[in-house]
């Protein structure tokens, strides 16, 4: 009663409702988050989150390995137990076989107690871990209420990164996520810039403003907050196909019932241990005591003025490279080791002792700034294509680095996992000779070592090169190089000559002009193949070094392997899956050749099977048949997710979404000159913010939402393009 009046308080103030019978599921995170610390844990079920069999203390200092055969042999004694009473035994109960039965209902059934011999599961306790990040959250929560306020989300919202990182910036899951809000690469690029020099993920204060953003979108495309929530764990599109297969939104229905492809225990549980959460956060002094937040850190910011060395700046500030890394946690370790310079126009923090000593500091800032040399470029990467038979120590090695380094330059989910034909980036400054290997964007001396090429985008034709061997070597095709470069022979090259090896996408997205305008969507590299993370879902913690994004081994929600944390599409609602009668809706950017090309046949097959006449559009949002008799389902889902992965990936390298606005329409309007004329946005993305928009029958009055791009630091002043969509809009 005490719990769902508190809940209740809450859910009067902020739409986070707690329907009763989810009240034991928020009462088992609260006890996770107060009351067992990260020396204990519980074993419980997995479904009935109120039956806890026991608390077994974890003895600090134990391997992985020692503390997995601890907590299987205690689950071991229950499912035992279990067993014995889903057999029928009612006399001569042993110890554990009473203390089992007595947690269930004394009418409980046979079946029911065999079904949880397979659900024990173990959850180790958080209880220091949410201490000390309540008193860490002390240097952000100013900044995270003004950004949920800016973007229109309940200001209870502040509580999420309890359950997400546990307030730790640092933060790093296993699958690749990163820093307070745990976003995974490919969504914080929608948002921040993420790369190998600048990881907006790790800066609190950037973070917190894209996932508001975030949160916001999936408010408008799920209609509840609650909903909005569990897509942050389990992404827009899962929790969209959870309500069309219920048809319902209302979340403890969703939770109890939907049993749907990776909806597993830590989507299940992420909206209650969120209210859990949120009551300890405004009820911290009744969990722990006398309690209080740390005061945010006195700060001047300051922008740099061009690309600048990190080590004469800190000698000219008088500060130690462990106080400015810390309060600039975006600046990635290439950065401090010399390899990279600041960026131009990054907005550096310096942190002071008090604000009086603040004041003295910024009216010298820009003179201390002044002094420092500045560069008019940043230095150019190198890279090494991974060949067969490769690994990545041997790679490490070869160069006179450590795997660590390779490892969080290039945001590996592993270091045992890399495949031929992958780039790796080399934390290696320009001028600096390393042995002849394959390298994209530079040029190849005839003593074989490496230097950098004339021009970014440009290949300098070394001697001995063929067309052949330079394709080979970028990993594209001679023909596209004949046709970037307008040559009319293959065979006449000359050694110092420079090729092109940047362009647009040529197929089958091609970026073209916007109808009456000189804009068009941004070009890419043919080599533009960025090493691409695994993402995680929700809880990690981890204080990891810059250049080891180690995880810690137990976290309160383990990630869900859900489709949305392999494909990094949590952000897109779009369903990409394959439905039981082998149909899939029709989504923006696709045509009936891809889905042929992604099944292993012929085109004029599908169009019979959907009686489609030749040159017939796909139209978008309705359901097509597929024959699967040469791919499997789950083959054609991995080749659609990663067509559309890096279909956006090209988009998020170059553009970031600013903001949103609504747009009423209006008669005459039409959303081909809505997207491509007046916002200027891709229709792939308009259709994401806009998801159960039906484009066949727009009508004036119908409330549209268009994101706000901005274009990334090269070029701020340039409008977005647009594709035109590939589907009958």
């Amino acid at each position: 009663m005490c719990l769902l009046t508190l809940i209740g308080q809450v859910s009067a103030q902020e739409p986070f409702p707690l329907p009763a019978e989810l009240e034991p599921d928020v009462g088992f995170w609260i006890r996770v988050f107060t009351a067992v610390d990260t020396h204990h844990g519980l074993i419980h079920d997995n479904r009935h989150l109120d039956v806890v069999y026991g608390e077994i203390s974890v003895p600090e200092g134990i391997s992985r390995r020692q503390r997995s055969t601890l907590i299987k042999r205690v689950k071991a004694r229950y499912r035992k137990a279990l067993l014995a009473l889903a057999r029928g035994k009612g006399r001569d109960l042993s110890a554990d076989e009473r203390h089992v039965k007595a947690l269930w209902a004394p009418d409980t059934r046979p079946e029911t107690f065999r079904a949880a011999a397979d659900r024990l599961r173990f959850q180790l306790g958080q209880s220091d871990r949410f201490r000390d990040g309540y008193i860490r959250s002390g240097h952000w929560r100013d900044h995270i209420r003004k950004a949920l306020k800016q973007y229109r989300v309940p200001a209870g919202l502040l509580a999420l990164p309890h359950v997400e990182s546990s307030f730790n910036p640092k933060g790093r899951s296993h699958r690749g996520a990163a820093g307070l809000w745990q976003f995974i690469r490919s969504t914080g690029r929608r948002y921040m810039r993420v790369d190998h020099v600048v990881d907006e993920r790790l800066d609190p204060f950037k973070a917190t403003e894209a996932a508001a953003r975030l949160l916001r979108h999936n408010y408008e495309i799920t209609g509840s907050w609650p909903l909005a929530i569990t897509a942050y764990n389990h992404g827009a599109a899962g929790v969209r196909r959870a309500v069309r297969t219920l048809r319902t939104k209302d979340i403890a229905t969703l939770v109890r019932r939907y049993r749907g492809r990776g909806f597993g225990f830590a989507s299940r549980n992420y909206y209650v241990a969120f209210l859990a959460a949120l009551e300890v956060d405004r009820n911290a002094g009744k969990y722990f005591g006398p309690i209080s937040p740390r005061r945010p850190r006195p700060v001047v910011t300051a922008a740099i003025p061009d690309y600048m060395e990190a080590a004469p700046l800190q000698e000219r500030l008088g500060l130690g490279r462990r106080a400015l890394q810390q309060a600039n946690p975006a600046l990635r370790s290439t950065v401090w080791r010399g390899d990279k310079y600041i960026p131009k126009g990054f907005q550096l923090r310096i942190e002071c002792p008090t604000p009086d000593a603040c004041s003295q500091l910024s009216a010298q800032v820009p003179s201390i700034l002044a002094g420092i040399p500045t560069h008019s470029r940043q230095k150019p990467d190198l890279y090494h294509r991974v060949e067969r038979g490769q690994t990545l120590s041997g790679i490490a090695a070869r160069y006179g680095l450590r795997v660590g380094q390779l490892v969080a330059l290039n945001g590996l989910s592993s270091r045992h996992r890399i495949r031929a034909g992958q780039r790796l980036r080399l934390p290696l400054p320009p001028g600096k000779t390393i042995p002849a290997v394959l390298v994209t964007g530079h040029g190849r001396s005839p003593q074989g070592s490496v230097t950098p090429a004339a021009g970014d985008g440009l290949y300098r034709v070394g001697r001995g090169d063929s067309l052949y061997t330079i394709a080979k070597r970028l990993g594209v095709t001679q023909q596209a190089l004949l046709r970037l470069n307008s040559l009319p022979d293959k065979d006449r090259l000359y050694p110092g000559q420079l090729l092109r090896i940047t362009a647009p996408i040529q197929a089958p997205h091609s970026a073209r002009a916007v109808p009456g305008t000189d804009k068009a969507l941004p070009t890419t590299s043919i080599e533009d193949t960025d090493v691409s993370e695994e993402s995680a879902c929700c809880v990690a913690q981890a204080d990891a070094s810059p250049d080891s994004p180690a995880t810690v081994e137990a976290l309160p929600l383990p990630p869900a392997a859900t489709e949305t944390s392999h494909s990094g599409l949590e952000a897109d609602p779009s369903d990409y899956s394959v439905a039981d009668d082998d149909t899939i809706e029709v989504q923006t950017e696709e045509t009936l050749g891809h889905y042929a090309d992604w099944l292993g046949l012929p085109t004029q097959r599908l169009r019979s099977m959907n009686h489609l006449e030749f040159r017939q559009p796909l139209v978008l949002g309705r359901r097509l048949k597929l024959d699967f008799s040469r791919a499997s389902p789950q083959a054609f889902e991995s080749k659609r997710r990663a067509y559309h992965q890096a279909l956006q990936d090209r988009f998020f390298k170059e553009y970031r979404i600013a903001d949103t606005r609504t747009h009423q329409v209006r008669d005459g309007e039409s959303l081909w000159v809505l997207t491509h004329h007046r916002y200027q946005v891709p229709f792939w993305l308009f259709h994401q913010y806009n998801p159960d928009l039906d484009v066949q029958t727009l009508r004036p009055g119908t409330r549209l939402i268009f994101p706000v791009l901005e274009r990334r630091q090269q070029d701020p002043q340039r409008p977005p393009g647009t594709n035109q969509p590939k589907v009958a809009a």
